[in-house]
Formats: structure tokens, C-alpha cells, sequence
């Protein structure tokens, strides 16, 4: 049975100068998930907050919305707060900027309890413990009491989804949920959401660009390209039978952790025998919080007693649950995190004891990018002299001397020279990592710490910028740290992997060697996790709502 209708659907920007969203219909029907997928600035976000009129003032919004016989469309803000939360209710993609920082876990999902619900303090108080129970949250007591910077990523999304179950409502909305999660996090929460959507009967609209996880939860798909869904049907026909040529396009553009990788015979990454980086026995031991008055502090071991090698040319992959160290791990190689204990050797030179200006000289070869290149450029410098700056700081020239060099960056990574007069926030998000990319570079590295460098790009934009990553590593002989949770990036892209667990090494060798035989336990167990982005057309359905 519908449970929404929408029909022609456009959402506009800028008096109509910006079109987002482009006359799209759709159904959603009772116990059923539809995936929407799409590139970044496809209108797949833009379609979600308009179905729960949390479009910004500038936006203008024509067509229909229809909820269980009800127009959406041009309902008071007083009426739409009624319905938001105890009929449609969301999980945003990054919980983190979601929550209220100032307000406690308990408090948060015991507010709409009292607001939609008018439950007294009391009530609402042991639902929002049994909620915490239901999204499997340990010790939800305690929980309760903390606040969410004192949380995992992983109890954080709990918490939000616990937040979004609390009035029972018929649709819940899924805003990329799982993406910044690693693999057996995702598979845990994935399936914790099916299990709540059988039990409780709700449907799911879940919006994501991972087709791993597509093919694992969804019962019909809807494929959205600037602004327009060009193809919509049962999950088993998208993927099995796709009808529309961008649809193809994504499905061929998606990694793939059970493909092996063919290396191209004249690589001689793997085999290079010049050692860059040696890494000897790292620990790094933080003081934890006291457990009592006057007790002492529990220490916290981030990282414990890791050792490896890295060889010039070579990429070496580091993969792991969420605060098993790899951060930390590439912090402490920085001389961004200091070391409890270890040694560290570059290029045959102990450096583990330098002085902060042989640091700051060191740091010309070893370069990072991060995971968020928004947040990690300058919002108020042009990219020009963003890149630029430090050519000015290490190599003492002045803007106009750094500008040549600075134009063959951005043509490098794939970007026009009028790039380098643009502000950060005129880019997308492919486009960020980028320039990014052209920054680490910029001083000649011989080695890049990429940090979730492609975690929250969509498969097409992922797939360009590891291709650009291999070309630049080619041309330019460069060696890679390459921390990630996804393990299809990881074999596509890596020559060795670490696995980290708890802080410590629990494997180590060729990548193909660890998705193929792997020895230990916890290895094969992120092998087994990750999500494929295919449907078997004698498969079961997920559940009896697949193929409505």
C-alpha cells in the first residue's frame, strides 16, 4: 500500500537561477526501502529535507507531497512540526554536527518523547532507556548521563537512531547513515535498521552513493542525475539489468572487495628495494579519565608497540575498526601526536628526537590529506594562495613567484588555471580533494599520509580521484600511508596492508595474500563485512517488501 506520493517535484534556488531538484516523482509503499542513489549534487539530500520541509528560506518548492492522503506541500511550519518526528522522521549522515553538544544523550531522545507524545519526565525517561537497549547500546544507564563527544561514531548513529524510532513513525529517512562507518560497524547498523523496519513495519527511504550497501538493503532503487531520477525499479533489475546508460556507469565505476586486482607486469612498486620509512616498536598511551576520588588514571593505549616498514614507491594500507590507532598511528609519524615510545627512522635518519625545526624541514617530504577537505582548507584564502603559502613559509617566495608553480598543480590534479581566483566552499567535493591533493604536493613530498582520503566520495568521483593518486604516484615515484575502512579501496588501490585492532598489528602482509588466505580471525571477519554491490538473480529478497 502508498504510504507517500510525489509528483512533480522541483526545488529551485536564487529566484529560480539554481535548479536542485527537477520535476522527480516517486512512490513509497508500506514496509518497504527505496535507496536513492546518485553523485554528490545529484538532489538526492535537497529531496529528503523537502519531503520534511527543512528546505532553507532561499529555496522555492512547487509540485506535490502527499502523506498518507495528506499535501505536505504549503503546510504551516506549526502543522509540518507535528508530522516531523512522530510521522517521517530522519537519521542525518554525520550524527557528530546532528546532536546538540550541550545536551546530554538521555535529554535529546527524551524531547521529542515529551514534545510529539506529551509523556511526563518519568515516562519518557525509561522509553528513552529502552530505545537505547533496542539500537543495542551497552550500558544504556550510563549512556544516558554522557554527552556526545563522549561516544563512538558508531553509538553516536545508534543514538540518532534511537532518536528518530522514539514516536514510532511510519517512514524514517536514512541521510547516508553509514558512510563515514567502517565495514562492521555499517554491517551491524544496516542490520540493525532491517531488523527495527520488520519488527516495527516501517518504511525506509535510505539515501547513500555506496552500491555495496544498496544491494544489501534495498527493495527498489531510484537513480538520481542532476536533479532528475532517470531510472527507478526493483533492486534485482537495477543491478542485474540496468536500463539507463548512467546507471551503468555507477555500477561500473564500483570497487569491488572480492575482485582481485590485476597489476600491470612492469609495476615494480611492490618489489622496490630502498627502505623509506621504518617504523620500530610506536606506542602512544594517553591518561584516562579517574574512575573514583583520588584514584588514579586508567591509562588509554591508542597505540600499541607497532613496527613496520615502508619502501620508496610503495603504498602500504592501514585498515581497521573505528579507534583501533590508525590516526593516531599517522599523527605519531607526523610528530602531530608525540610518541610514548619507539623509534622512528626516514630515509635511514632517526628522527624520533628532533627539534621542532628539523620537524618543520622534515615535514617538506612527508605531506597529509585528510579526510575532509573542506574543513581543511582556509574558507577566507582563494586556492591559489592557499597552495601557495607554502611555497611562501618553506621556500621563501612571494605570490606572484609561486603562481607558475601553482598553475602546473592544478593542471596536474585535473583542474582549470581560473581554479586558483575560487573560494573552497565554490568546489564540490571531488573538486576539494583535488586541491588538496595539489597541496600535499606542492613541496615535492616523497611520501603522502592519506587519511580516509576517499571515504565520503561518491563511487565516480572515488574512482577519478585514485586514478589520478596512481598517475601522480607514477610520475612522480611517490610512496602512500593509505588509511581506510573500505576494503575494496584497499585492494584496488594498496601494495601491503596493516590491520589494526585494540591499538596493536594483528596481520600484515601483501593485500591480495589477506582478502585471499587471511590467518586471523578479526581479518577475515572485515573480508566477510564488506558490503558487494551486486544482486544475485536467485537470491532471497532482504525481506518480504523487495520488488514492490
Amino acid at each position: 500500500m502508498e504510504i507517500l506520493r510525489v509528483r512533480d517535484l522541483c526545488v529551485t534556488f536564487g529566484s529560480g537561477n539554481v535548479t536542485a531538484v527537477r520535476s522527480i516523482s516517486l512512490d513509497v509503499f508500506e514496509n518497504e526501502t527505496l535507496c536513492i542513489i546518485g553523485e554528490s549534487g545529484s538532489g538526492k539530500s535537497t529531496t529528503a529535507f523537502a519531503l520534511l520541509g527543512l528546505l532553507p528560506g532561499s529555496a522555492d518548492l512547487t509540485g506535490s507531497i502527499v502523506y498518507r492522503s495528506e499535501e505536505l506541500v504549503g503546510l504551516s511550519d506549526a502543522a509540518m512540526n507535528r508530522i516531523r518526528g512522530k510521522q517521517i522522521a530522519m537519521i542525518f549522515q554525520e550524527p557528530m554536527t546532528a546532536l546538540n553538544p550541550v545536551m546530554t544523550v538521555g535529554q535529546q531522545i527524551t524531547e521529542p518523547l515529551r514534545q510529539h507524545l506529551g509523556k511526563s519526565e518519568s515516562d519518557a525517561q525509561r522509553e528513552a532507556l529502552k530505545l537505547l537497549e533496542t539500537v543495542r547500546i551497552p550500558e544504556p544507564e550510563q549512556r544516558f548521563r554522557q554527552y556526545p563527544h563522549e561516544l563512538s561514531g558508531g553509538m553516536r548513529q545508534r543514538v540518532m537512531i534511537a532518536m528518530a524510532l522514539a514516536c514510532e513513525p511510519d517512514i524514517l529517512i536514512a541521510d547516508e547513515p553509514t558512510t563515514a562507518l567502517d565495514v562492521t560497524i555499517q554491517a551491524e547498523i544496516l542490520d540493525l535498521l532491517r531488523e527495527i523496519q520488520i519488527s516495527r513495519g516501517l518504511s525506509v527511504i535510505f539515501i547513500t552513493h555506496d552500491l555495496g550497501v544498496v544491494a544489501r538493503i534495498a527493495d527498489r532503487v531510484a537513480v538520481m542525475l542532476d536533479g532528475e531520477i532517470v531510472e527507478t525499479g526493483a533492486a534485482r533489475q537495477i543491478f542485474n539489468a540496468p536500463a539507463h546508460d548512467y546507471t551503468r556507469k555507477l555500477l561500473e565505476a564500483a570497487l569491488r572487495a572480492d575482485t582481485v586486482r590485476v597489476r600491470d607486469p612492469e609495476d615494480q612498486t611492490a618489489a622496490a628495494p630502498d627502505v623509506l620509512l621504518q617504523v620500530e616498536n610506536i606506542t602512544k598511551t594517553y591518561p584516562g579519565a579517574r574512575t573514583g576520588f583520588l584514584k588514579p588514571r586508567k591509562p588509554v593505549h591508542a597505540v600499541r608497540g607497532i613496527s613496520f616498514s615502508l619502501c620508496k614507491g610503495e603504498t602500504l594500507g592501514i585498515v581497521g575498526e573505528s579507534g583501533c590507532g590508525k590516526t593516531t598511528l599517522s599523527r605519531c609519524i607526523l610528530n602531530l601526536v608525540r610518541p610514548t615510545s619507539g623509534r622512528i627512522r626516514y630515509d635511514g635518519r632517526d628522527v624520533t628526537d628532533q627539534d621542532a625545526a628539523a620537524w618543520r624541514d622534515l615535514r617538506k617530504k612527508v605531506q597529509i590529506v585528510f579526510q575532509d577537505p573542506y574543513s581543511s582548507l582556509n574558507p577566507r584564502l582563494p586556492v591559489g594562495r592557499a597552495l601557495a603559502e607554502p611555497l611562501k613559509v618553506h621556500k621563501g617566495l612571494s605570490f606572484q613567484e609561486a603562481m607558475p608553480l601553482v598553475q602546473e598543480l592544478l593542471a596536474e590534479v585535473g583542474l582549470p588555471p581560473e581554479a586558483a581566483e575560487r573560494y573552497p566552499h565554490e568546489f564540490s567535493g571531488g573538486q576539494r580533494q583535488r586541491i588538496v591533493i595539489a597541496r600535499a604536493l606542492v613541496l615535492e613530498p616523497d611520501l603522502i599520509i592519506a587519511d580516509e582520503a576517499v571515504s565520503a566520495l561518491d563511487v565516480t568521483i572515488q574512482a577519478q580521484i585514485l586514478k589520478l593518486l596512481k598517475d601522480i604516484q607514477a610520475r612522480r615515484g611517490l610512496s602512500f600511508i593509505f588509511i581506510t575502512h573500505d576494503l575494496a579501496v584497499l585492494r584496488d588501490f594498496c601494495d601491503r596492508a596493516l590491520v589494526l585492532y585494540q591499538g596493536a598489528v594483528v596481520e600484515e602482509g601483501e593485500v591480495e595474500t589477506l582478502f585471499t588466505f587471511p590467518r586471523e580471525a578479526y581479518t577475515r571477519q572485515l573480508r566477510d563485512a564488506a558490503p558487494i554491490p551486486e544482486i544475485a538473480l536467485d537470491s532471497e529478497p532482504a525481506h518480504s517488501g523487495r520488488g514492490k
